[in-house]
């Protein structure tokens, strides 16, 4: 299953969705949160099924987003948070423990706007960055992960 990973869009959606028209079309979406309303609207402009998680910027959602959701897709969980409640601007260890207890393979945050994947102890983590607001040198950013036996990932730069 092909994903793309959004997050920290606050209010800036156009240009990701005008790069992302340009390539393969993924099966989902997944929104990180920052602003959560943006990923309703991405849903409804490309037609493609969207999760969305709240982050520390969707204090005004009236839609009762949930703050984390649990995929299982292709025998792997995934956790998806936006991240801002387990301190990840300072370090993973508190998001790492949470993965542990909700036993999840992949864990998908955002908050810090800098793209990110690494693996710890058989858990896969990563933070596509922001496509609005980057931080570090990559611009702005997007995930994909490709879920099946094995689980293909990689940071794609909007251009």
């Amino acid at each position: 299953m092909k994903i793309f990973v959004v997050s920290d869009t606050h209010g800036n959606i156009d240009e990701f969705i005008s790069f992302a028209k340009k390539l393969d079309r993924p099966d989902l979406i997944i929104h990180l949160g920052d602003y959560s309303e943006d990923g309703y609207e991405i849903e409804k402009r490309m037609g493609i099924d969207t999760i969305v998680v709240k982050g520390n910027c969707d204090f005004l959602d009236k839609r009762k987003t949930k703050e984390e959701e649990i995929l299982n897709l292709n025998g792997k969980r995934i956790f998806i948070t936006h991240g801002h409640r387990y301190h990840v601007k300072i370090d993973i260890l508190n998001l790492f423990y949470k993965a542990r207890e909700e036993k999840a393979d992949v864990v998908l945050f955002g908050h810090t706007h800098i793209p990110l994947i690494f693996e710890e102890k058989g858990i896969l983590f990563v933070n596509p960055g922001s496509t609005s607001f980057p931080k570090g040198t990559e611009g702005k950013t997007f995930g994909f992960l490709d879920v099946g036996k094995q689980i293909e990932r990689k940071i794609i730069k909007i251009k």
